[in-house]
């Protein structure tokens, strides 16, 4: 397995080395893999990382050229679109067979390249919305940590490329050998649940009297309280259709979804920050029930309360 990772000026020091720490362990854990890893960029030579290094000794395109496997370790945080020469060695590289894979920002030039039409993928949260604009035509999914087609893979934030690397390394040398690199280095061999366990839902930024504004920083407040569209609509002095239409164009969403978001995130709050009781968080944050807050947790979070605390919890 010749595997070929894009480096640019600006990379920083963490996403440029995840692919070569995960693969490199491989070929010391495995050495009949034969798996081999190169670092390439558009001009060979040497690159600056954004920790103030340089990296020399990199080649050039040529690398990509003959690699079973190539790999956008990220992308710079300004998102500026695909050069046409990156674009074709993603295309060819892809149309030769060779699997293509975007590790947290470096799934915009993949999608840039119009391998992901159609086609499901995932990136860092911070750019969901950045790619969802750029390619409307791609379905991102913000709950898993990376989406694997086979030929063409991306995962999501940061941390996220070490468990995308793992899970190639498992389809193609299986559970055993993927094991034994996640022990040498440390790292869980398989992790549940995405992004959105790290990720905190802002208030839209609302102007100073707006009524809109002006409610949802009280409701943000009063959680507890029984936040019915209703009760919220009297409070706006709006009618009940009025301010459901008002609140979407404020928000995007609707005011249930939005109550519902931020209990949860207040939730995540206090099971980070305290140790009160599931009944009394599920209490405080307006559910009523710790089962019903457990059921919302998990359908949001693809992890339950107990085990989000147990990761997240703050110690002093």
């Amino acid at each position: 397995m010749r595997i070929a990772v894009y480096a640019f000026d600006g990379i920083s020091m963490f996403h440029l080395a995840a692919p070569q720490l995960v693969f490199g362990e491989t070929a010391r854990t495995d050495p009949g893999s034969s798996w081999t890893t190169v670092l390439w960029s558009a001009a060979g030579g040497e690159v600056g990382v954004g920790e103030g290094y340089k990296i020399s000794g990199l080649v050039g395109p040529e690398a990509a050229a003959d690699a079973d496997m190539i790999v956008v370790p990220s992308w710079p945080e300004d998102l500026p679109p695909l050069d046409a020469s990156l674009r074709q060695i993603l295309i060819d590289g892809h149309d030769r067979g060779a699997v293509i894979v975007g590790l947290c920002l470096g799934a915009i030039p993949v999608a840039d390249a119009g391998l992901l039409s159609g086609r499901s993928a995932v990136t860092h949260w911070a750019a969901m919305d950045a790619l969802r604009k750029r390619h409307n035509d791609i379905p991102l999914d913000s709950l898993v940590l990376y989406v694997d087609h086979g030929d063409v893979l991306t995962s999501a934030g940061t941390a996220s490329a070490i468990d995308a690397c793992l899970h190639l390394v498992r389809e193609r040398l299986g559970a055993d050998v993927a094991n034994d690199v996640a022990r040498r280095l440390v790292v869980a061999p398989h992790r549940d649940g995405g992004q959105a366990q790290y990720t905190r839902q802002p208030v839209p930024v609302t102007a100073t009297g707006n009524p809109i504004g002006e409610l949802m920083e009280w409701a943000a407040q009063h959680l507890d309280d029984s936040l019915t569209v209703q009760h919220l609509a009297s409070r706006a002095a709006m009618s009940t259709r009025s301010f459901v239409r008002n609140f979407k164009m404020v928000t995007g969403t609707t005011p249930a979804q939005w109550i519902l978001r931020q209990r949860l995130d207040r939730a995540r709050v206090l099971l980070e920050t305290t140790d009160l009781g599931m009944d009394t968080i599920a209490e405080q944050c307006g559910f009523g029930s710790s089962v019903t807050m457990r059921q919302n947790f998990a359908a949001t979070f693809a992890t339950s309360p107990t085990s989000y605390r147990r990761q997240f919890r703050v110690t002093g």
